[in-house]
């Protein structure tokens, strides 16, 4: 049978495809894929449906949509993904960003904005910087900041290393291989986290496209999902400057009341949250006692 190999043919039949496998949104997966193969903008895609694919690009395409198939996430195929307007480098090691984390940055940037306006220099910790999306982010929006960004993970701490060089902070951003705090030094105006946080029992019922994706270690918070809010509101106060620095994090689902209740039990604040798009409490600035 002769293949359709025109644009609109191409997407057609992939679509197909995909809603046979069971994803759940195979028009979108197809039209990020074939733009990624083409090189083609989604409105070059609309204007030229009659447009021939390449062997090439077809070949690059079906390999793509395999894998899809079998569940890697599009953005994995792809290689990299978009968060807070930049485009991040994604490896093995290194957690897949999603939109939910904005939440963090909106959060804490009011506060290095006002640290900025009579501090010549100002200083972020990144706990599990993984890709470095977050501290990239306050990097490239806050001009007098330095981050440290600490990572277990050698190739997530390359991947940071790379997205850091890519938008020009490489250097104000300093990398740190370590197991939590264990070789952390010095003080910072802001320490914050993206920690683990689902529960152990739970990562067998994620979605294929995340546990069978994401790093396990960038999943499993513990029995209870906790366990590095802890580790976190355990060691941070000699990493913080006194009285005025802050930790912020994000958190999962109902998991408010918990963390801001490990937080207290180690003298600190609750200020304030955020919620994500979804209307979803998502990340938590604590100020200390």
């Amino acid at each position: 049978m002769k293949v359709d190999t025109t644009l609109t043919g191409t997407i057609s039949s992939a679509i197909q495809r995909l809603r046979q496998a069971g994803m759940k949104d195979p028009r979108n997966d197809v039209h990020l894929l074939i733009q990624w193969t083409t090189g083609m903008s989604w409105l070059d895609t609309l204007m030229q449906p009659e447009r021939l694919i390449t062997t090439e690009e077809y070949h690059q395409f079906d390999n793509a949509l395999r894998r899809r198939m079998l569940g890697e996430p599009v953005y994995r195929i792809i290689g990299e993904r978009d968060f807070y307007g930049l485009h991040f480098i994604l490896s093995p090691d290194t957690f897949e960003p999603r939109p939910d984390t904005e939440t963090v940055v909106d959060l804490v940037l009011p506060f290095l904005q006002e640290q900025a306006a009579f501090k010549k220099i100002i200083t972020c910790l990144d706990m599990g910087t993984g890709s470095g999306i977050i501290a990239i982010a306050l990097l490239i929006n806050v001009p007098t900041l330095y981050a440290t960004g600490v990572d277990i993970a050698q190739d997530a701490l390359r991947t940071a290393y790379s997205n850091a060089k890519r938008a020009g902070v490489e250097s104000r951003f300093t990398l740190c291989k370590s197991d939590w705090f264990q070789s952390v030094i010095g003080q910072f105006d802001l320490i914050i986290s993206n920690p683990p946080y689902i529960p152990h029992a739970d990562i067998a019922d994620l979605d294929i496209s995340v546990r069978g994706f994401d790093p396990l270690y960038a999943l499993d918070g513990g029995e209870d999902g906790l366990d590095f809010y802890r580790a976190l509101a355990s060691n941070a106060k000699k990493h913080l400057h006194p009285f005025s620095g802050k930790i912020a994090v994000e958190i999962g689902i109902g998991q408010r009341k918990n963390v801001a209740a490990i937080f207290a039990r180690h003298g600190y604040l609750f200020q304030e949250k955020k919620n994500d798009l979804a209307g979803i409490e998502r990340a938590l600035i604590f100020t200390q006692n």
